[in-house]
């Protein structure tokens, strides 16, 4: 059976969005640039956590520690950055190179000894 055109197209307009960008990340610590953004935007961990951001994008980004806590060097494609977060706390971030690039990562819970 041949469907027309237009229906077709209806039909795939239904279909939820998908991004075929990239794979989502196993680790729930993991912070995707993707798209001039950091994914997610807010994380919440408990103390003793080690968030990573792994590069998606084809252009360089930065990890930067509003508070500098934490700075990563220029990311290029597929590189990445750990920190481990020890005490609790709002650790806003941003991106040095786009500095519209922001995130935080909100660490609950005692401190890790």
């Amino acid at each position: 059976m041949r469907i027309p055109c237009p229906l077709v197209l209806v039909m795939m307009a239904l279909v939820p969005a998908t991004s075929f960008s990239g794979e989502k990340p196993k680790d729930p610590n993991t912070v995707v640039i993707e798209n001039f953004s950091f994914s997610p935007q807010i994380l919440v961990i408990p103390a003793g956590t080690k968030v990573t951001w792994i590069n998606r994008d084809d252009v360089p980004h930065t990890v930067v520690s509003v508070d500098k806590l934490f700075k990563s060097s220029p990311l290029d494609t597929d590189d990445v950055f750990s920190f481990t977060f020890a005490a609790p706390g709002t650790n806003a971030y941003f991106c040095s190179i786009h500095a519209h690039m922001t995130g935080t990562i909100v660490v609950v819970g005692p401190a890790a000894h």
